[in-house]
């Protein structure tokens, strides 16, 4: 892949050591003719129009990618790509698209290299189709950015414990009004692991002592619209004796 992404129903988000990557963000794709058409298409092509969000208020000079062909697993965009950015108030006209069907709507996460998908299929994969007509305009559901600046404090990246009733530590992020926690370990035979568990504070005690073994966590942010505010990039590792 050329450019990894780091959801939105994503944004790879990544302000504050994001990696590359790709992912998806909380979205989904609609024609929705209630919205107001921004720029009228020319003749012979159609318009693709949305907005990006941060937090529920609008983010400017976002870059939107359009793409002919789509492989989350090889090269990400291919053939034709077509792009725009966000004005002041988040919204973002792709204009002059030959009319078809398109693979792929991307949405570059702030400043970095990283991508969210604009919209969100089955399993976390987009499997949204674009279709672009002549002399209309198609219009994208906002996409919710989110960022993975959000630090764990405890158990330390590397580190070994010996307790295995570990307690998970976090630092606040702000206008956060929930986490969700997901540990995993490195051997998938293992139970000692939590899927998306909700955490209404900034630490989480396991409710079952941790097998022996290497096990990754990691933890998202959200605001008390359920959007996704930032997560811990790709989540720590660390050992319990």
């Amino acid at each position: 892949m050329n450019k990894t992404l780091v959801l939105v129903l994503g944004l790879a988000l990544c302000v504050g050591g994001c990696a590359k990557r790709e992912t998806t963000s909380n979205t989904n794709n609609t024609n929705n003719t209630a919205q107001v058409e921004k720029v009228k298409p020319v003749p012979g092509t159609g318009n693709v129009q949305g907005k990006v969000l941060y937090n529920g208020a609008p983010v400017e000079n976002i870059e939107v990618r359009l793409c002919e062909q789509f492989s989350r697993f090889l090269s990400g965009c291919g053939g034709q790509t077509f792009t725009a950015k966000s004005d002041k108030d988040g919204d973002y006209v792709i204009t002059n698209v030959p009319p078809k069907e398109y693979e792929g709507l991307t949405v570059r996460v702030f400043d970095t290299d990283s991508y969210v998908f604009a919209t969100t299929g089955i399993a976390g994969i987009s499997a949204a189709k674009y279709n672009v007509e002549d002399g209309k305009t198609l219009f994208v559901n906002p996409t919710n950015l989110f960022k993975a600046d959000l630090k764990l404090t405890n158990p330390k990246a590397g580190s070994s414990v010996s307790d295995p009733a570990v307690d998970f530590q976090w630092d606040a992020y702000p206008d956060a009004a929930y986490y969700k926690l997901t540990l995993t370990p490195d051997n998938h035979l293992s139970e000692s692991r939590y899927v998306n568990q909700r955490v209404d504070g900034t630490s989480f005690a396991a409710t079952k002592a941790l097998e022996k073994g290497s096990y990754r966590w990691k933890v998202e942010a959200f605001n008390s619209s359920d959007k996704k505010l930032s997560e811990s990039g790709d989540g720590i590792t660390f050992t319990v004796q």
